[in-house]
């Protein structure tokens, strides 16, 4: 799957403003807040205020190879000072690229005082037509961790129920080639709909929250690839789900019991045909006798008259 750019430089976006801008008050900061930059990862320091010091080497090496092959998924957060930034959110993030040896990374930008434009300009974000669901997940995400706002809080702000926004959270559960892919839906529909030969999306939200039901990652992804290649609708993607966290115990044979085997093959050697006898544990069943042909019935019939 290509990446994606996921912001302009700073450069782009204030010119020779930049090293200006650094409270909401000063003059172009309107242009900087809430949007996506890409900043030189040197130019980066960690938050001293980390609560979190220890890193799992194993997990970051695994995040720096998704990140080479698919781009940062989520922006980090960093707060502006001069040409310096500092860390606020994000530091696996952070970590990975520079494993993966980004030399930029894409990063939502906060000024000393911003609160007020942030929770604007995040909520303007979401009144996009065009917003992906991962988008609109991690903006909400967004108003938890820096706005410290409750999923209550954030559904009342956008006039939603809390239950919407909780299922757009749970997806960011999904690995990050299925989040991916829930990105690119809305830029499949509308080739669709002009017309202009794109694949038919047969991938969904609905998909998605089929895929969160199940116990790993590896079997999310393994689903994923069975509904890009086959196909599979919503339903059938539930069913498989279901089936494989929790799949049907396997039906013990039912024990042989030599007195019935032994009058099978009695009724077998009378009827010159093969005969199978089902009971149930009840004393119920049934006698099957195969023939081949209604010659071979009206005989096996003339066997029950003599």
């Amino acid at each position: 799957m290509a990446k994606r750019a996921m912001g302009k430089g700073l450069s782009a976006i204030l010119g020779e403003e930049i090293a200006k801008v650094n409270k909401v008050t000063d003059a172009g900061a309107e242009k900087l807040v809430g949007k996506v930059a890409m900043i030189s990862i040197e130019d980066i320091t960690t938050n001293p205020f980390q609560p979190r010091s220890n890193f799992d080497n194993d997990a970051l090496v695994e995040l720096a190879q998704s990140i080479s092959e698919l781009g940062i998924i989520q922006p980090i957060t960093v707060r502006k000072n001069g040409m310096k930034f500092e860390l606020i959110s994000g530091e696996r993030r952070f970590r990975a690229s520079q494993i993966a040896g980004l030399t930029e990374i894409p990063a939502y930008i906060r000024l000393a005082d911003d609160r007020n434009m942030l929770e604007l300009a995040i909520v303007e974000n979401l009144q996009r037509e065009d917003l992906d669901p991962i988008e609109m997940a991690y903006s909400c995400k967004r108003m938890m961790d820096e706005l410290g706002l409750t999923q209550e809080e954030v559904a009342k702000r956008l006039g939603k129920g809390r239950s919407t926004i909780t299922n757009f959270m749970r997806l960011l559960r999904l690995p990050a080639i299925i989040q991916a892919e829930l990105r690119d839906i809305h830029r499949n529909e509308s080739l669709d709909e002009n017309g202009d030969g794109a694949a038919s999306v047969v991938f969904s939200v609905g998909h998605a929250r089929a895929l969160l039901n199940l116990p790993s990652e590896n079997d999310q992804i393994a689903l994923y690839k069975k509904i890009l290649k086959g196909g599979l609708s919503v339903r059938q993607t539930e069913a498989l789900a279901q089936s494989i966290k929790s799949p049907k115990p396997a039906k013990s044979p039912t024990p042989a019991n030599p007195s019935i085997e032994a009058l099978s093959k009695d009724l077998g050697n009378y009827f010159s045909s093969k005969v199978n006898i089902q009971m149930k544990a009840n004393g119920k069943g049934k006698i099957l006798i195969d023939f081949t042909s209604d010659e071979d019935l009206q005989r096996i019939i003339s066997k029950f008259n003599s």
